[in-house]
């Protein structure tokens, strides 16, 4: 289902609305809200966010919620969509006492900008929340008990800088990341102390766009490393579902994927103009969603490290993407030996940094494909995007996306849009000089493509940007002994030109001159720089133009806020919204809630 036109419709805030799997629908009253709300001023205030954590109460209703608006912090008990028989309305779906918060905090001088739970230590009687600051603090809070731990960064020696995303590291009950507007991002230890005295920093590692350093301290303090990442501010960034990788979404457009442990660049993507506010991961971490001030949804893929589609539905800044894991699919066209997701056979598919591969069966699954007979399984991945022109886009990447060889004839000529700018690779299929002298026609805007001419994954190398052999930065003996023993560790880059001043990065807000001549000379070159920068990647392999990949278009684009939207979660049987009003609405998936409608 394409966009509704304009007029009188487009005005109209939406309830419900219809996909191949049925009808979703608002749940009437289920807004998680600010009790007795009064106005504010939504343009001046931090984005709206919401976290989730399940406490494994053995109750049924062990879903816990938290969300910022403005200066304040709610926790609340989350029921979701509650089944329910023919006798009840579904209004008596809802979610728990909206005047009785758990736990409210209102925060003076500062507002909350993030927050993540640990789902490792979640219990019934005690959680771990940390929330990021406008501030720049971070603070490690227990909304069941009500208790506040621990303040990070308080003195704001570490960074002076707005937090933008918190995240605790997978698999760790003790370690998160923090990135901030400053453009830095920065490993702490709960265990440890932030010192009274501005941490000095030893350079570990540094690449093209990114520099790791390490804390210098006699003892165990935090940070435990500042990674510096692009130029602008670091908007968000995302573990892959296994841990190991970090995509990261900065403000001067590039998406940037790092081996985690290693501290190695995987591959990077530019945006077609503008900052990338967002960022998320396919479930099997075969693929990343971007998106920004482009208005666009960008697609790359992890193992080509390159561009396979772009999705146009918004008009504006998309500010959250998100995978639907629940709709998310894979089924074989002739149904073989059910797929054990074994190392041997995913192997096959792809490899990381260090010699490390993926095996995680559950995650295999969504990635399986026959790599015998080339036989194509049914693949649709579903992802949802929200942005600041308060509509709703749903979106399918379905096979003829993701392979886009497999339609074609063998005697048919591939137009590789991709080799005005890269040479063919070598070992191809003959077609090399119809390749560089084809003129690419436009790709039609279709979500599913029945002959894409998309560009071919054999002209890029997978693994281009990731050194074979990686050193561990985050290894256990370092998790178990602290940050001390990293000052005994050499440097790994054997580049004798260091390029400093490119990785030279003011991480203060305080370090800027209060001149205002100063500021608009600062800000005139920086945007010299950027217009520079994207007149020479874009028709790239970080930046095909437009009709050089698919164009998706969206299968559902409603509007359904009056303010700008700031939130979209997947839950198994409803989606999340929140606007930056403060309304946090559950949106029943088909057949998880009664309807009486006639």
């Amino acid at each position: 289902m394409a966009a509704e036109g304009g007029g009188k419709e487009m005005n109209e805030i939406k309830t419900q609305f219809t996909t191949r799997e049925g009808v979703y629908k608002l749940l009437t009253h289920s807004e998680y809200s600010r009790p007795n709300r009064v106005p504010f001023n939504s343009q001046g205030s931090n984005p709206v966010k919401v976290s989730f954590v399940n406490v494994n109460d053995q109750s049924g209703n062990g879903d816990r919620i938290c969300f910022n608006v403005g200066r304040e912090l709610y926790f609340y008990i989350y029921k979701g969509v509650r089944k329910v028989n023919t006798s009840y309305c579904t209004t008596n779906c809802l979610a728990a006492d909206l005047s009785k918060p758990i736990d409210k905090r209102i925060y003076k001088g500062t507002q909350p900008t993030c927050h993540d739970f640990n789902p490792l230590t979640a219990t019934a009687e005690s959680v771990s929340l940390l929330v990021g600051f406008s501030a720049g603090q971070v603070q490690l809070i227990d909304p069941i008990k009500k208790e506040t731990s621990k303040l990070f960064n308080e003195e704001r020696l570490i960074d002076k800088s707005g937090v933008t995303c918190v995240r605790w590291v997978p698999g760790s009950e003790s370690l998160f990341l923090v990135s901030h507007s400053s453009g830095s991002l920065y490993l702490y230890n709960v265990e440890h102390t932030c010192g009274t005295t501005p941490p000095h920093y030893q350079l570990l590692k540094q690449g093209d766009g990114y520099a790791v350093h390490t804390c210098k301290s006699k003892s165990a303090r935090n940070p435990l490393l500042r990674w510096t990442v692009g130029e602008g501010a670091l908007n968000e960034f995302a573990f892959s579902p296994d841990g190991k990788f970090l995509a990261c979404a900065s403000q001067d457009g590039f998406l940037r994927v790092f081996g985690f442990d290693a501290a190695e660049l995987h591959g990077t993507m530019k945006s077609y103009f503008g900052g990338l506010l967002c960022v998320c991961w396919s479930p099997d971490g075969r693929y990343i969603v971007a998106g920004g001030e482009d208005d666009l949804v960008t697609v790359w893929s992890f193992s080509d490290c390159r561009v396979i589609a772009r999705g146009h539905g918004h008009k504006s800044w998309v500010s959250v993407v998100a995978f639907d894991h629940c709709t998310t699919s894979v089924e074989d066209s002739d149904p073989p030996a059910e797929f054990s997701g074994s190392d041997e056979e995913f192997h096959e598919q792809i490899h990381f940094a260090g010699g490390r591969d993926r095996a995680n069966s559950s995650q295999s699954h969504l990635s399986k494909r026959n790599s015998t007979d080339g036989r194509p399984v049914s693949v649709t991945y579903r992802f949802g995007s929200v942005g600041q022109d308060t509509q709703l886009c749903l979106w399918d990447l379905t096979e003829d996306i993701l392979f886009p060889h497999l339609p074609l004839s063998r005697t048919r000529t591939h137009t590789n849009v991709m080799s005005a700018t890269s040479p063919p690779a070598t070992g191809s299929s003959g077609n090399s000089g119809a390749l560089s002298n084809s003129v690419p026609a436009p790709l039609p805007r279709s979500n599913s493509l029945p002959h894409s001419t998309g560009p071919a994954g054999g002209s890029t190398t997978p693994n281009s940007h990731m050194s074979s052999k990686g050193s561990s930065i985050i290894d256990s003996a370092f998790i178990a002994t602290g940050v001390s023993k990293f000052a005994t560790l050499s440097l790994h880059d054997t580049r004798k030109e260091r390029h400093e001043k490119d990785h030279k990065r003011n991480h203060s807000m305080g370090h800027i001159s209060s001149k205002s001549s100063d500021k608009l000379n600062q800000l005139s070159s920086a945007a010299r720089t950027a217009k520079a920068d994207a007149a020479k990647t874009l028709g790239t392999l970080l930046c095909p133009r437009m009709e050089e990949v698919p164009l998706l278009e969206p299968l559902v684009c409603k509007k359904i806020a009056h303010e700008r939207l700031t939130v979209l979660i997947f839950l198994e049987d409803c989606l999340v919204t929140a606007c930056q009003e403060g309304f946090i609405c559950t949106w029943a998936r088909p057949g998880k809630v009664v309807s009486l409608d006639p």
